[in-house]
């Protein structure tokens, strides 16, 4: 069942059936630029890369020692060491029954093929003891150990963290072919809306600051437009303006109320095909289409706003701009208070995680995470959100989740 019923809409979309829709009109862009690589992190690979060059690029020491010819060292032991000629550090070759001293990472002088850990021989003047035979290979690091040339790094898609960057540049790559972050276009409405000093019946525009640094967090570049007001007129011409971006995203207005105008408009312009989903808190969310411009219209209750941001515009963002659709961070703790929610409603529960000493008795786990909910509904108290760790999903096929099961909470805030 994807539809169900809920007070003042025709029909609420389950939020997976309303993800699906949303993706399903939208089409990656193929903008790619080439950026140095000190420039690239969070990006996201437009072709797979390859190495450019073998790491390391020479033989060199693994241990602190002695570059030998092996064979010099075959039948050493504590009783009957081999005895070789010690060749000081940088000396560039070997000659047979000599030993060159090295150091870890010291490139391996020529005719070594070994060496001998400094904890297995003893200096006598200028001969070196060697109490332990050692093999071919042995505590040497081969050209290409780590990484050969022409090996296959990453694929496309694939987006930049700090040690990618670090290993591409280790390979001689120094510049990289990378998608451009999706552009998105964030209007917040509401005649209501201002930017500093409310009178009474005024309200902080507070909805579309919100969303755009978090489209800069998930990867986005955000246009932060001006309030508009509840007007059909400038409503369509603010988001007929916008319609290059990749995606327009609204504030407010997408209920069912007199001044609820943004799905009407969208649905004049283009369609509006999600009007209503079945999450708490933040129902009134609607999802449409104008010239293939996807368009999120978030409700105006600060934390509904966040929520449908989370579940909605994140993934079409990171679809249009090759990003991968990571899950959320989590952590799991125990609940220390019963939630309760709607069947058939997949419910948002803001929670606080402490770590706890079980009390005494108790055959717990002492020092445990705790995870006490701060509330389950309030889609206008933005403090709810601001100060907890994470909250708690509650899925569509449960009523409630009884105190002292272990949750999963969803740290959305602090993943990229």
């Amino acid at each position: 069942m994807t539809d169900v019923s809920d007070a003042g809409f025709k029909s609420v979309t389950r939020v997976a059936e309303a993800r699906r829709r949303l993706l399903d009109v939208t089409t990656p862009h193929s903008r790619t630029e080439r950026l140095a690589l000190d420039e690239a992190t969070g990006r996201a690979l437009a072709s797979e890369v390859t190495a450019a060059a073998n790491v390391p690029h020479y033989r060199r020491a693994a241990m602190d020692g002695w570059a030998v010819r092996a064979a010099d060292t075959f039948g050493a032991g504590e009783r009957s060491p081999a005895v070789l000629r010690g060749e000081a550090v940088g000396t560039d070759s070997v000659s047979p029954e000599s030993a060159v001293r090295v150091h870890t990472g010291s490139a391996l002088p020529d005719g070594a093929n070994a060496v001998v850990m400094v904890e297995d021989t003893d200096r006598f003047g200028d001969d070196v003891e060697v109490f332990d035979a050692v093999a071919e290979g042995e505590n040497v690091a081969p050209v290409g150990e780590d990484v050969g040339e022409g090996q296959h790094l990453y694929d496309a898609g694939h987006r930049l963290r700090p040690s990618d960057l670090g290993l591409l540049r280790s390979t001689g790559v120094e510049t990289v072919a990378v998608f451009d972050r999706p552009d998105v276009a964030v209007i917040p409405t509401g005649e209501e809306l201002v930017d500093a000093d409310p009178a009474p019946g005024e309200v902080i525009e507070t909805n579309g600051l919100t969303v755009s640094e978090l489209v800069e967090q998930w990867g986005g570049t955000a246009r932060y437009r001006d309030v508009v007001t509840d007007d059909e007129d400038a409503l369509a011409a603010a988001i007929d303006r916008d319609l290059d971006a990749d995606v327009v995203v609204t504030t407010g207005g997408s209920s069912v109320g007199e001044r609820d105008l943004i799905p009407e408009v969208v649905d004049d312009l283009g369609e509006t095909f999600v009007h209503g989903v079945a999450l708490k808190p933040g129902h009134p969310c609607a999802l449409g289409v104008v010239e293939d411009t996807p368009v999120v219209m978030l409700p105006g209750y600060p934390v509904a706003c966040i929520i449908n941001a989370v579940q909605f515009l994140r993934p079409v963002l990171r679809h249009v701009g090759h990003l991968p659709q990571t899950p959320h961070a989590t952590r799991r703790a125990r609940l220390d208070r019963k939630i309760r929610s709607e069947p058939g409603v997949r419910t948002y529960v803001r929670v606080r995680v402490e770590r706890r000493d079980a009390a005494d008795g108790e055959d717990t786990a002492r020092d445990e995470l705790v995870a006490t909910p701060t509330r389950a509904s309030g889609s206008g108290v933005l403090s709810s959100v601001a100060l907890s760790d994470g909250w708690v999903v509650v899925p569509e096929s449960r009523e409630g989740v009884p105190a002292g099961e272990t949750v999963t909470v969803e740290q959305w805030e602090f993943y990229p």
